[in-house]
């Protein structure tokens, strides 16, 4: 098969339109091309907005084909696929997988099938429970400190956009789609350039993808939480785990630890265990929202609301000459902002949308990079700490009820408190306390938005609108830890496998993923 890179259509063509611009670059007739595979898309709406696209064709006398056609978009198409590690012999002791985010998840899943029966345990609740959880969190009820937007199946990311986009190649990304998909995942992830599931979608996949791990003989077990690593002569040989009312010991030599971003009180426990970790660089900031139809406008033009298009997003960065940066990040269009504490008495904002992305607001965090030199002080956990005196602060201003302090973007820049909305509604629950944010942000922070939003505006038009809404605070963008590993993975307490957001090695679910299959890897290698 061929590769043709490249092809340009407009919205709303199709198959036929990229068979024959494909036959017009190979200089062969149309139905000389036997098959066309869709790899894949992106929309390209810096100029004129088109639909770019990546195809495998069959050609008849590939090879002649090949040799007469000298364009640099046309290549042999080769991929190369990923091959999941043999199985090995059923061990004396269960390897333990410690989150089920997709980090757990997937280390678990090639444990799995590689007969290694492993045990998973999640602090929280299955995604079913959960999303009861939460629901009831966001309609005013009582925070469940164990079973939230952060803890419980899925993860962090099973309450957000899905998106599966990321800057790293790994053969183990498809695969990881391909399993998705297996379990209920659009198939359009394969090809988008810009791949989501969407929550609902994601709920959906989870429910399925846990009862192929049970089914592959994985031992599930939520509402069991780590509380205590044991080792001897710097090896793992328990765990201390609690489930509810309930502690117990279980003996363990390999231990996938993928906890997430937001495990803070397991990251005190690994500290006092002796578990090496150092402070990471981090960004926190606000969520910013825009009615969508506005960003559709501005992105896509004319062809703004076309069927072929779906909803507009966009990717910002700017540097700043105070020596910051400011970054857009997890945008999540037609989507909303939601309730993320995982504490109590702390305010936290998110962001999630489902597969339609049909909803009024697009929302997206305006982050402000922060590092080590920025925290209270040179302890490994000092990052926490910053984050908790941010979240603190946020709670208070919002009246002590979770309602997030909120603010325009033009009374931001005026630094004036907001007394009300304008054009854009704010979409998180349980409900929003106009303010002014400077009294929550820490000064380095806010003067940095001051001087963020102008510039993006000039990148964006419609970005810093007046009535565009701030939500505080967003500081739970990646783990302000590091728990250092070596080549086979594994920190000072060997048998002690960090992985995924938590332990500072992936920004997103699908590099999430892929680093718990890595580790996964690694302890089956040990083993063969």
């Amino acid at each position: 098969m061929l590769r043709i890179d490249q092809l340009h259509i407009a919205p709303g063509q199709g198959e036929a339109a990229l068979r024959s611009k494909a036959a017009k670059l190979l200089r062969v007739a149309p139905e000389q091309i036997t098959s066309l595979q869709l790899l894949r898309r992106a929309i390209d709406a810096r100029e004129e907005l088109r639909i770019v696209c990546s195809v495998a064709v069959s050609v008849k006398n590939e090879s002649a084909v090949l040799r007469r056609c000298r364009d640099r978009r046309v290549t042999v198409y080769a991929p190369k696929v990923y091959q999941p590690p043999q199985a090995v012999p059923v061990q004396a002791l269960s390897p333990v997988v410690v989150g089920a985010g997709p980090a757990g998840l997937f280390a678990a899943l090639v444990l799995s099938r590689a007969g290694l029966r492993p045990i998973l345990l999640e602090r929280g609740q299955c995604v079913e429970q959960r999303t009861k959880d939460v629901e009831r969190f966001w309609s005013g009820g009582v925070l469940d400190t164990e079973s939230n937007v952060q803890f419980g199946e899925g993860g962090a990311g099973a309450f957000s956009d899905g998106k599966l986009n990321t800057g790293t190649k790994d053969l183990r990304h498809r695969w990881i789609l391909e399993q998705l998909i297996s379990c209920g995942a659009p198939e359009s992830i394969l090809v988008d350039a810009k791949p989501h599931i969407g929550t609902d979608y994601l709920h959906i996949a989870l429910q399925n993808l846990r009862q192929t791990l049970l089914e592959l003989g994985c031992d599930i077990r939520f509402g069991h939480r780590l509380d205590g690593v044991q080792s001897e002569n710097g090896q793992l040989t328990a765990l201390t785990v609690q489930n509810g009312a309930e502690r117990y010991t279980l003996p363990c030599r390999h231990l996938v630890l993928a906890v997430g971003h937001s495990a803070r009180d397991t990251f005190e426990l690994l500290y006092h265990s002796g578990v090496a970790m150092e402070p990471k660089p981090f960004a926190v900031g606000v969520r910013i929202e825009h009615r969508q139809a506005d960003i559709d406008a501005v992105q896509y033009k004319e062809f703004a609301g076309h069927p072929a298009l779906g909803a507009a997003t966009y990717k910002l960065a700017c540097h700043l000459p105070n020596g910051r940066s400011a970054f857009s990040f997890c945008v999540c269009p037609g989507g909303q902002v939601v309730a993320a504490a995982s504490e109590e008495n702390r305010a936290v904002t998110n962001g999630m949308s489902e597969y339609a992305r049909d909803k009024e607001n697009i929302n997206g965090a305006l982050l402000v990079n922060v590092t080590p030199e920025d925290f209270p002080s040179a302890h490994p956990l000092a990052g926490i700490a910053f984050q908790r005196q941010l979240e603190e602060a946020a709670f208070r201003l919002g009246g002590g009820t979770y309602a997030a302090p909120c603010q325009r973007v033009e009374d931001f820049l005026l630094r004036r408190p907001s007394q009300c909305g304008g054009n854009v509604t704010p979409s998180y629950r349980p409900d929003v306390v106009w303010c002014d944010l400077h009294h929550c942000l820490p000064p380095f922070v806010s003067q940095t938005l001051e001087l963020a939003l102008p510039a993006l505006e000039q990148k964006l038009p419609g970005y810093a609108a007046p009535d565009a809404v701030l939500t505080a605070v967003e500081s739970r963008s990646s783990s302000p830890v590091r728990i250092p590993r070596d080549e086979t993975y594994q920190t000072n307490i060997r048998g002690l496998y960090p992985c995924g957001e938590g332990a500072g090695y992936a920004g997103g679910i699908l590099s999430a993923a892929a680093d718990g299959m890595r580790c996964a890897e690694q302890i089956i290698g040990g083993l063969l």
